[in-house]
């Protein structure tokens, strides 16, 4: 277990990265300025240079990465229930994911921002939840229809 937790946090590394530079890329398309923006301005604006700001994000990023990665080894606890489960997950996940907003300034440094951002990943994740969850009983109704046949 302790191996896939690495194996999989090693690839998160990569995974949060990548992600994090497709995001800066569509927020630059969708801004229409024919500009790249690398990173928030309040960020360039706390760290003095725009380069050690993507620097910073990009260390955020891999972490991210790293640990939604390596807790992805939640969902084949086969003697945890499924609440189980996606409550540890959803409570390790929120525990990196808001302090990493908060300090990559993904999110307004206010408690409306915080609510906000909280809001939006909260949606977000039960909107996912409930997808995988609909479409693996889909497959699982499947699976049991071709075993009764």
């Amino acid at each position: 277990m302790k191996k896939q937790i690495l194996f999989r946090s090693m690839i998160g590394i990569f995974v949060g990265i990548s992600i994090s530079y497709m995001i800066t890329i569509l927020i630059s398309l969708c801004m229409g300025a024919n500009e790249y923006y690398p990173c928030v301005p309040s960020l360039t604006e706390q760290f003095g240079t725009e380069t050690y700001a993507v620097g910073v994000q990009v260390v955020l990023s891999a972490l991210l990465g790293a640990v939604f990665g390596g807790i992805s080894v939640i969902w084949e606890m086969e003697n945890w229930s499924l609440v189980k489960q996606s409550l540890i997950y959803f409570l390790i996940a929120s525990i990196a994911m808001l302090p990493i907003a908060y300090l990559a300034h993904w999110m307004e440094h206010s408690l409306k921002g915080f609510l906000m951002y909280f809001g939006i990943y909260l949606g977000i994740f039960v909107v996912t939840w409930l997808t995988q969850y609909i479409i693996w009983k889909i497959k699982i109704k499947k699976m049991n229809q071709k075993l009764n046949e």
